[in-house]
Order: C-alpha cells, then structure tokens, then sequence
C-alpha cells in the first residue's frame, strides 16, 4: 500500500516535531554538561576538554598521534596542543615523536594519568546515572537505539 503524500500542513508538522525534539536533546544535553563542568572543576579541578582528552587516551593505552585525538575530538590540533601540554606537565601524559618525526607528536597516559582518570570517569558516571536517573533503563535503551539513526563520522558501532 502507498501513502498520499502528506498535505503542506502535515509535513510543516512533522518538521516541527522534529525541530522540537532537537531543541529538547540541545537543552538536556547542555544542562548535563554544565553540571558535569562544575562538578569536575570542584572536584577534580579539571575542564571537560581534559577529561575528553584524557578519555581519548584512555580508550587507547598505546597512545594516538595529536592528529588522531583533534579528529576523534573533532577540535583544532592548536586545541589539543594546549591540553596536552597542561597534562604532560601535571604527569598525567607523555609525548615523543613517532619514528624520529619531530613534526609528529605521540601521547599516551602515564600510570598516572590511568589512574587519575579512572577515578574521575567513575564520578563521571555516577554523575550522569543521576542526572538521567529518571529514565528507566529499558527507555534509555530504547532512545539510544533511535539515536543511532543519527550517525555522526566518530561514532563507529559505539
């Protein structure tokens, strides 16, 4: 069986419906990275873009090249080379180069570093189970399944 195609007033309705939704998932997803921010800063006294990094790094214990992080973060190398810098200094990340190639920077977490992040990635979850504690599980489920019709480039099969 083939539908009619929707009348204007049906499709304008649909696309507001939409345009909704995305203003709901911008509003939660702002509000939970704020809280996320603070709490981090107070009690870690580190920012997001650290911890983004530091998880990057995590996820790969033999380390990436910079290159590989701005992308898996999708921000500038000049970004990340600031980041890193403040992590190599506090030891909670070591650089070489790759090959002898001083125009290629390697990092990876330091024994440190590890451990540094693990425990501000298990507040982290805490934090996030809390503020989504709300939302049964099987409906958290469900609406990350729908996400995923939405695949961005550095989201694999996450």
């Amino acid at each position: 069986m083939v539908s009619a195609p929707l009348p204007a007033e049906g499709r304008e309705a649909e696309s507001k419906a939409r345009l909704r939704l995305w203003i709901r998932l911008l509003r939660a997803s702002r509000q939970i990275e704020k809280i996320t921010r603070e709490r981090l800063k107070s009690q870690f006294n580190a920012t997001l873009p650290r911890f983004d990094v530091m998880a990057a790094l995590y996820r790969r214990p033999n380390g990436m090249l910079m290159s590989e992080i701005s992308r898996f973060l999708m921000v500038s190398n000049g970004n990340v080379t600031g980041i890193v810098d403040r992590l190599v200094c506090d030891g909670f990340v070591a650089r070489s180069q790759r090959d002898g190639d001083r125009r290629t920077s390697f990092v990876r977490l330091t024994r440190k570093g590890r451990a540094a992040f693990a425990e501000m990635a298990a507040a982290h979850e805490g934090w996030i189970d809390e503020l989504l504690g709300g939302i049964p599980v099987r409906e958290a489920e469900q609406l990350s399944a729908k996400l995923k019709l939405f695949k961005s480039g550095w989201e694999g099969e996450a």
